[in-house]
């Protein structure tokens, strides 16, 4: 079956954008400016840039990791904003030259783009968004290509095997963190790190994702004893 992956870029305090509003040039937005410095890597990038056809950028490690990230998925899903806000800068040849499942509540015909790209609306949830991107994807992995809220849904249902966070050496204070995922206040979701790339710019962790587990007290090699049991 095919693995789900997502990949976001954060600040170090764990945000992917400023705070949310509803400006409608979204470049006026309280949410772009957080979003524009965690994601400039990116856009520094000539794997990136070559696949919007723009000319420049730097061949280099960033580079290889965006080049990956367009390489291993055969389908993607996405929210609706992420969609709204994205069709007119995208144009007609979007960057996603597979098809594209969009999650939303109003329903749309299916959209076709030049090089490959493709957009079909569900209206009936992540899940059945993403069953349909695997049947799509040629057994290439799904990727959730965004944004941060419809990741955290994927983290919060279990759906995703594998996160790759780009941690950008910011502090924004404030704006939409990704990992405010609703969890029990007596367990975790469990990842475990399986790359790691650091550089002056940012840090590219890749992450395959355990799922939820209970946090459970230890007795801290016996110099607590008793740790955890109620007292008279």
């Amino acid at each position: 079956m095919s693995k789900v992956i997502a990949q976001l870029s954060i600040s170090l305090d764990g945000f992917y954008a400023g705070p949310r509003d509803d400006e409608p040039n979204w470049f006026k937005s309280t949410e772009a400016a957080g979003f524009f410095r965690v994601t400039r890597w990116v856009t520094e990038a000539m794997a990136w840039r070559d696949r919007q056809h723009l000319a420049g950028g730097e061949q280099d490690v960033h580079s290889e990791i965006v080049a990956e990230s367009f390489e291993r998925p055969g389908a993607y899903v996405m929210g609706r904003r992420m969609f709204d806000g994205g069709e007119r800068p995208w144009g007609e040849e979007p960057p996603f030259r597979n098809p594209v499942f969009v999650v939303t509540h109003r329903e749309r015909e299916r959209l076709e783009r030049l090089g490959g790209t493709s957009f079909e609306f569900v209206t009936d949830g992540l899940e059945s968004a993403i069953e349909q991107a695997r049947a799509a994807a040629g057994g290439k992995e799904v990727a959730i290509a965004g944004g941060g809220t419809i990741i955290k849904q994927a983290l919060e249902l279990g759906l995703l095997d594998e996160i790759e966070l780009h941690i950008v050496p910011v502090i924004l204070g404030a704006g939409q963190r990704l990992l405010d995922v609703d969890l029990d206040v007596r367990e975790g979701l469990e990842l475990v790190p399986e790359r790691t790339v650091a550089t002056p710019e940012v840090t590219h962790i890749r992450y395959r994702v355990e799922g939820r587990k209970p946090l459970v007290l230890d007795d801290r090699g016996g110099k607590y004893p008793g740790l955890g049991e109620e007292t008279a």
